[in-house]
C-alpha cells in the first residue's frame, strides 16, 4: 500500500492559481497525482484485495488454475494501483520505493497468469516474496515520511504485510489446502488493514480541509 507525504501534499492545499493552470492544460501527471492521493482510490486498492481473499476462502476447492488466476489478477491490479499512487507523492526520491513495488506486483501477477498450472508451494512462494517486500517497503516509508498522518496505522499495516510473507514462506508446502486458506485469510485481513490506512487518510484530509483558510467577513 502507499501514502503521501502528509498534509502539506493532501489535495486542497495547492494555489488554486496552479491547479487551474494545470487542468486547463489537461495535465495527466496532475490528475494522476490527484487520484493517487485520495483515499478513495486507497479503499479501491483495499477491495482489490478483499475480493479474491473471499472467493479462496469460500471456495477453498477451486482448481490450481483458478487459484492462480485469481492471484495473478490480484497482483496486476493492486499493481496498477500502486503504479497510480506514485504520483501523489511530491518529492522524486520517495516515488521510487512506490514504484518499485508496483513493478513488483505487476511482474508476479504476470507470472502467475502465464503460468496457471503452477504448484501451489510456487504461489505461495510468489505471494510471500511481493508481501514481505511490500511491507517492507511500506515500513520504510512510514518511518522516513515527515508529515505522514496516522503514522500507526501505516506502520501496523506494514507490519501485518511482513508477517504475512514470512508465514506464507515458512509454511510447510506440502498441505495445498492449508496453504490456500491461509493465503486467503492473509489477503481479507491485508484488506482490512488497508481498509483502516484509507479510512485515516479520510480523517486527514477532511481535519486538513477543515482548517483551510476562510473568507475574510466585511467590517461592521
Amino acid at each position: 500500500m502507499t501514502m503521501s507525504r502528509g498534509p502539506s501534499s493532501l489535495p486542497g492545499q495547492e494555489h488554486h492559481s496552479d491547479a487551474t493552470v494545470l487542468m486547463a492544460t489537461g495535465d495527466s501527471a496532475y490528475g494522476l497525482a490527484r487520484l493517487g492521493r485520495s483515499w478513495t482510490w486507497l479503499l479501491g486498492s483495499a477491495v482489490a484485495t478483499l475480493v479474491p481473499g473471499v472467493l479462496i476462502l469460500v471456495w477453498p476447492e477451486a482448481s490450481l488454475h483458478v487459484l492462480a488466476v485469481l492471484i495473478g489478477l490480484y497482483l496486476l491490479v493492486s499493481g496498477a494501483f500502486r503504479f497510480v499512487a506514485v504520483f501523489g507523492r511530491e518529492e522524486h526520491g520517495e516515488r521510487l520505493p512506490a514504484l518499485v513495488l508496483a513493478v513488483l506486483y505487476v511482474l508476479a501477477g504476470v507470472l502467475c497468469l502465464r503460468n496457471p498450472l503452477q504448484t501451489i508451494a510456487a504461489l505461495s512462494l510468489v505471494v510471500g516474496v511481493v508481501w514481505l517486500v511490500s511491507g517492507i517497503l511500506t515500513l520504510y516509508t512510514a518511518i522516513a515520511a515527515k508529515d505522514l498522518p496516522h503514522r500507526g496505522v501505516v506502520l501496523g499495516a506494514a507490519v501485518l504485510g511482513i508477517v504475512a510473507g514470512i508465514v506464507v514462506l515458512a509454511l510447510p508446502s506440502e498441505s495445498a489446502r492449508a496453504l490456500t486458506r491461509l493465503l486467503g485469510l492473509w489477503l481479507v485481513l491485508l484488506a482490512v488493514a488497508e481498509t483502516a490506512v484509507a479510512l485515516a487518510w479520510r480523517a486527514a484530509l477532511r481535519k486538513t480541509q477543515s482548517m483551510g483558510p476562510r473568507a475574510p467577513t466585511g467590517a461592521a
